[in-house]
């Protein structure tokens, strides 16, 4: 009898938890890009989603609907919800990947944000058509910019005994890691050698055992 009231409480537990899971729908382009550290969390947390994945040909339709004309969107229970950060964020609140204070969030978005400045600047560069003002850019780039920016987060994850914020795992360690990936795809393996413990933090994220999973059963894509 006992048994039995167990199983059935565990059932009614579990049928409790699945409805009160929203039902996720990650919208993005066949690519990594501005979704992938979405997608580090949802892998994470163990939570199921639907990863739509929608060609170019489509998205000229598809770009009239969505909030802001832009990728990608997450909709939960069929609301939409656009901005990659802004998405990443709300999961990460939700799924204990936000830091354990207010102060570590804050600081989360700090480096999210000073990451995104770079990922900025690397773009421009990647979409300048002049090709004399490409090669200045380039230059700048090589020499200060990325030095600049790789450094001040190679401190920041050095004092943290290899976190990003705080001593334990945050959506910005994910964040890191895929735009570490993208960094080496465009530079080259021996490009984070002289930024050790950057190094090991994306080496770190990315053996967690179901990001590993995730990364092994991804679509392959350039981006």
């Amino acid at each position: 009898m006992i048994d039995q009231a167990n199983t059935l409480l565990s059932r009614t537990f579990q049928k409790e938890a699945s409805r009160m899971t929203p039902h996720y729908k990650l919208i993005y382009f066949n690519a990594r890009g501005r979704a992938e550290h979405i997608r580090f969390i949802f892998a994470y947390a163990g939570v199921e989603y639907e990863d739509e994945r929608i060609s170019r040909e489509k998205w000229p339709e598809l770009k009239k609907r969505m909030p802001f004309g832009l990728l990608p969107v997450l909709e939960i229970d069929g609301k939409p919800v656009a901005q990659s950060n802004a998405i990443a964020r709300h999961l990460a609140k939700q799924y204990g990947l936000a830091g354990k204070t207010e102060w570590e969030s804050l600081q989360c978005d700090v480096l999210v944000d000073a990451l995104g400045d770079l990922k900025q600047v690397l773009w421009q560069l990647r979409t300048e058509q002049d090709p004399i003002k490409k090669e200045e850019r380039k230059v700048k780039l090589m020499r200060e910019t990325i030095p600049f920016y790789l450094q001040k987060f190679e401190n920041i994850v050095s004092d943290n005994n290899g976190y990003s914020v705080g001593d334990d795992i945050t959506w910005c360690d994910f964040a890191f890691a895929v735009s570490l990936e993208n960094f080496e795809l465009i530079f080259g393996k021996t490009a984070l050698d002289h930024y050790p413990a950057l190094k090991a933090l994306k080496t770190k994220i990315y053996g967690l055992p179901r990001i590993a999973e995730w990364i092994n059963k991804r679509p392959v894509t350039e981006s």
